[in-house]
């Protein structure tokens, strides 16, 4: 799931890698200078504020970075269906869980 957080985590982690402040990066990518800063992610009624997907587009486009890396960036969880074969979780239900075994 994608949280406000995560989103403007990622801006921030992605901004730092590429040494950068969050209005450098902005302006690299074509934006208005204040478009990421901290004080416009929240209004001052106290509901959130999210990035455009044009905006998330072009700074990525402008750093050279693809959407998977940005949200890896962000600690974002992302589902994929290439999951490894060997890393995923057996789950038990509950009559299996209470019999000799496995705990």
């Amino acid at each position: 799931m994608l949280s406000h957080r995560a989103i403007w985590d990622g801006i921030d982690a992605l901004a730092q890698r590429h040494g950068h402040s969050v209005s450098a990066l902005a302006r690299l990518a074509g934006l208005d200078a204040t478009a990421f800063n901290v004080s416009k992610r929240v209004s001052k009624d106290g509901r959130e504020r999210w990035p455009s997907t044009e905006s998330i587009s072009k700074i990525l486009e402008a750093t050279g970075e693809g959407f998977d890396s940005f949200l890896a960036g962000a600690g974002a969880f992302m589902q994929t269906s290439n999951t490894p074969y060997g890393q995923t979780v057996p789950l038990l239900g509950l009559a299996q869980a209470g019999a000799g075994g496995f705990f």
